[in-house]
């Protein structure tokens, strides 16, 4: 049986609807960098979603084909992730998503290598026809943060993240969203199939204790 990220660490992709304090462990991402507005058709968003999904399952489905990578063992394609900023750093405007700077990520196991990247973005221009040179191998230790299962629209993120920095306060944690500690969200919902009011997106914001 594949092994499936989410079933095996819920507490970091299947949290409670109501905010929790999480300490979370260094993990691998493979990546793709980008700025403005993720919703505009055929932008550089949608571009790098291409990308990711293309180098993913390539390296999942090296199985069937003549490369071996060492270590390796079939999983489940993790869900998209998302890394979000304005500016300097600090909490995002989402009256101003052209300001929008992000990270697009979906998570690897740790037998994913650079060179597997490398290789993984060639198939991608060889056989898809994509450009995949955007795609890089990153390591994110978030650390010590404050969770949260927001249920509805992306929109509708300020009252949750709002309730997520009245909680972490209560347990004596303050926000510490900077240039190198991102706004996070994880995807477990597919937008383009789920109404928006049902949709359900794991935020994640770091925190510090005072």
């Amino acid at each position: 049986m594949a092994f499936d990220f989410k079933k095996e660490y819920k507490e970091y992709y299947l949290p409670a609807k109501q905010p929790r304090i999480v300490d979370v462990p260094p993990m691998n991402f493979i990546a793709v960098a980008g700025s403005g507005d993720p919703n505009l058709p055929g932008g550089a968003y949608q571009q790098a979603l291409a990308m990711l999904y293309a180098v993913a399952y390539t390296i999942k489905m090296s199985k069937k084909g003549d490369r071996r990578i060492d270590g390796y063992f079939d999983f489940v394609v993790p869900p998209l992730e998302g890394f979000w900023w304005q500016g300097d750093g600090g909490p995002v405007d989402f009256a101003h998503k052209e300001r929008f700077a992000w990270i697009s990520a979906i998570r690897m196991p740790d037998f994913v290598t650079a060179e597997d990247v490398a290789w993984a973005k060639e198939q991608g221009a060889v056989k898809k026809k994509l450009d995949c040179s955007a795609v890089e191998l990153m390591t994110v230790d978030e650390g010590l943060c404050v969770q949260c299962l927001h249920m509805g629209p992306y929109d509708d993120e300020p009252a949750t993240i709002e309730a997520m920095d009245a909680y972490a306060r209560a347990q004596g944690y303050a926000p510490d969203l900077t240039a190198g500690r991102r706004h996070h969200e994880i995807y477990l919902s597919d937008a383009r199939r789920v109404a928006p009011e049902r949709l359900r997106t794991v935020i994640r914001h770091p925190v510090r204790a005072v």
